[in-house]
C-alpha cells in the first residue's frame, strides 16, 4: 500500500510540476533561476511536454483509485487542479497566491493519511495546516532571496515590492508563530504522545528564532538560514510523529 501509495502520487506530483513548466515557460526564460529548464532553454518542445505531462497525471490518479482507493485518487486530483488551474495563473495577477499554492502543497499528506485508512476528520485537518502553515516562512525567505528574479518574470510575489524586506519578514514570523501551537495539536488530539509534544515544542522555538532573524535583519543570509531551517523543521517534525506512534 505504501509503495502504490507512493507511486501513484510521485506520478501526479510530477504532472502536475511539468505542467507548471508548459504555462510558465515564458516566465521561465526571463528568470537566471529558471531558463536552462527543458522547455525555454528549447531542449523539449512544448507539445511533448504536454503530452507527457497528461500521461503521467492521469495514469497517477488511475494508479491510486484502483490500487489504494478513490479518495486518496480524487485528493490527488484536487491537487493537481488546485496547483496548476488556480496557484500558476494567480502567481501573474496577486501576491496572495502564495496562500493559495499552499493549499496543494498541503493535501498531499491527506492523501497518505486516507491512503492509510485514515479519515477526513479533525486529526487529519492538524496535519493540513501543519503543512499550509510550515510552508510560508519556507517560500517566504526563498522569494525574498530571487526577489529580483520574480520581478523579471513578472510575478507578483510579496518580495518583489519590499524594498527592505521588512513585510516579508513580518509574514514569515507570523506564519512561523501560527505553526507552533498548530504542530501540537497532534498530541492534545490523542494521536501523538508526549515525545511528539516536547519535540515539536522545541522545532516550533527554532522555527520562530529564525524567522525572528530574518526580521531584525533581511539578509540573504538570514533569508537562507530561515529556508534552511524549514528544510529541515519538516523531517524533524514527520519522524518525531513516526517514532513517538512506533514507541508508544
Amino acid at each position: 500500500m505504501l509503495a502504490n501509495t507512493l507511486l501513484g502520487t510521485a506520478l501526479v506530483a510530477g504532472g502536475t510540476n511539468a505542467w507548471n513548466q508548459i504555462w510558465e515557460r515564458d516566465v521561465d526564460a526571463r528568470m537566471a533561476r529558471t531558463r536552462g529548464r527543458p522547455l525555454p532553454s528549447g531542449r523539449l518542445a512544448a507539445s511533448h511536454a504536454m503530452w507527457f505531462a497528461s500521461a503521467i497525471t492521469a495514469i497517477g490518479i488511475i494508479y491510486l483509485g484502483v490500487t489504494v482507493n478513490l479518495l486518496t485518487a480524487s485528493l490527488a486530483a484536487l491537487t493537481f487542479a488546485s496547483y496548476v488551474l488556480l496557484y500558476t495563473p494567480l502567481k501573474r495577477r496577486t501576491s496572495l497566491n502564495t496562500l493559495v499554492g499552499a493549499v496543494p502543497g498541503a493535501l498531499p499528506i491527506v492523501g497518505g493519511w486516507t491512503a492509510a485508512g485514515g479519515r477526513l476528520d479533525v486529526a487529519v485537518a492538524a496535519l493540513f495546516w501543519i503543512l499550509f502553515l510550515w510552508q510560508l516562512p519556507h517560500f517566504l525567505a526563498l522569494a525574498w532571496i530571487y526577489r529580483e528574479d520574480y520581478r523579471a518574470g513578472g510575478l507578483k510575489m510579496l518580495s518583489v515590492g519590499d524594498h527592505d524586506g521588512r513585510d516579508t519578514a513580518r509574514m514569515a514570523l507570523l506564519y512561523a508563530m501560527a505553526l507552533l501551537p498548530i504542530s501540537l495539536l497532534p498530541t492534545l488530539l490523542g494521536v501523538t504522545g508526549a515525545w511528539y509534544f516536547f519535540g515539536a515544542l522545541a522545532l516550533g522555538v527554532i522555527y520562530v528564532a529564525a524567522g525572528t532573524g530574518l526580521l531584525v535583519a533581511a539578509t540573504p543570509a538570514r533569508a537562507w538560514r530561515l529556508f534552511f531551517v524549514s528544510i529541515l523543521y519538516l523531517p524533524a517534525l514527520l519522524t518525531l510523529m513516526v517514532l513517538d506512534k512506533v514507541t508508544a
